[in-house]
């Protein structure tokens, strides 16, 4: 079996990650959506509510794929031994995002040459969604809802009680 890995914080999940996800099972058998646990962000939804709130927003993508839902803390490197990836699957909007991803991509390899990292290209409808900018748009009262699915505009409003 062919097990990718898609890590990502998704505070909150977008819809550049759902189309992502989308692509990504086609290339492998399992996916494994790993969400990041980092405190450090200051994210503003609990590792727990972003893997409740992934795990509801893939279920249309599980035509027949498994995708679970994970929360890690560790090393990416070693989360992806542990849930036996064989590929990292990573998300590009732009070239920032490129510079950045390749230095971890060296990074990982170093770590482990056995495991490869692909990179799919946002869709051009995408490019421009990230969850920081869901997040100020809402704070500011914005329209988010044609960045994120239904549930999670709601979720997102009544968590910055907007």
């Amino acid at each position: 079996m062919r097990i990718g890995l898609y890590p990502g914080t998704f505070d909150p999940v977008t819809n550049g990650h759902l189309d992502i996800i989308g692509r990504a099972v086609k290339l492998v058998d399992k996916l494994v959506v790993g969400v990041a646990r980092n405190d450090d962000k200051g994210p503003l939804f609990t590792t727990n509510e972003r893997v409740e709130m992934l795990d509801a927003a893939v279920a249309p993508l599980r035509n027949g794929t498994i995708i679970e839902i994970r929360p890690f803390e560790s090393l990416l490197m070693h989360f992806a031994e542990e849930v036996g990836a064989a590929v990292i699957i990573r998300g590009l909007r732009a070239v920032a995002d490129f510079e950045y991803e390749f230095q971890m991509t060296a990074m990982n390899q170093k770590l482990n040459d056995e495991i490869e990292t692909v990179f799919l290209m946002a869709d051009p409808r995408h490019q421009a969604i990230a969850s920081r900018l869901v997040k100020e748009i809402a704070r500011l009262h914005g329209d988010i809802d044609g960045f994120v699915p239904p549930e999670i505009a709601r979720a997102v409003r009544a968590k910055l009680k907007v």
